[in-house]
């Protein structure tokens, strides 16, 4: 089985505050009016912080065996980003709650069965496959977001948090697989990582985003016009789907797609250099 081929050195990391102001008044409905697009959202916001903190253990557990310098400078890089993503998206938390949202018991839900069992239950190589997943999912979900403008809709606080956390997604996304390929190059482990990351985040995200919904007093008729568009948006843009079909070839590597001055744009474009 080919094993992935790295593209030329990525430059090293380094984490930067996204300068958002959270405590400002944000719309409970903030992409664009719609509804169900806010929770979908909102729902990932929720799984945010734990994820990155997962992300950083998985990956710091094999930081001795990694011998290549370049590499691990990206990891202390990748850390640093993860470290402040987990931070400011804890934020959001009260913002939601100060909307009038109950978020407290899915997060303790959340973080028992993901990481108080699941974590535990699998073993070390397959929780840095499975981050390595995960990184290539939230990759092309900042490449989308970035490339095809999907947060022009949002309010300014939100679409600023999200963009500048796509665009450091973007800037790290190699760093687990690096990892990866180093400690434990396996096509199968990479196979499993995959499948436990898929079920993992999709089952979570939808959950969150259903425990959000089902606290909204909007109307079923405006609930149903607003998951056609969201719908729509998700079939034009998919994450899953592609994210198999492109993680499953035996040579992908992150970096084989040319993002990255989709965020190096973006960030000079808001004085985040």
């Amino acid at each position: 089985m080919p094993t992935a081929v790295a593209p030329s050195p990525a430059p090293v990391l380094r984490p930067r505050s996204p300068g958002v102001d959270l405590d400002a008044p944000v719309p409970r409905h903030w992409f664009g009016g719609n509804v169900v697009a806010t929770h979908v959202a909102n729902g990932v916001n929720l799984l945010f912080p734990a994820g990155e903190r997962f992300f950083v253990r998985s990956v710091n557990h094999y930081l001795d065996r990694v011998r290549d310098p370049l590499l691990r400078a990206q990891i202390k890089g990748f850390f640093a980003q993860e470290g402040r993503h987990a931070r400011e998206h804890e934020r959001v938390f009260r913002l939601l709650e100060e909307q009038g949202y109950e978020v407290a018991p899915f997060l303790r839900l959340y973080e028992r069965v993901a990481y108080g069992v699941i974590e535990k239950l699998a073993p070390p190589a397959l929780r840095l496959a499975t981050t390595a997943a995960c990184e290539h999912y939230t990759a092309i979900l900042a490449e989308n977001a970035l490339a095809h403008r999907l947060l022009d809709q949002a309010h300014p606080t939100m679409r600023a948090l999200l963009l500048w956390h796509a665009a450091e997604e973007i800037e790290h996304r190699a760093v687990a697989f690096d990892v990866l390929q180093e400690v434990s190059p396996s096509y199968p482990l990479r196979v499993a990582g995959l499948a436990l990351a898929t079920a993992c985040l999709g089952g979570f995200w939808i959950a969150a985003a259903a425990v959000l919904l089902r606290q909204e007093s909007a109307s079923s008729a405006r609930l149903r016009a607003d998951w056609r568009v969201s719908r729509e948006r998700a079939r034009q843009h998919g994450v899953f789907l592609r994210g198999i079909r492109e993680y499953l070839r035996p040579g992908f590597h992150p970096s084989q797609k040319e993002t990255d001055g989709l965020a190096s744009t973006y960030l000079a474009s808001v004085g985040l250099t």
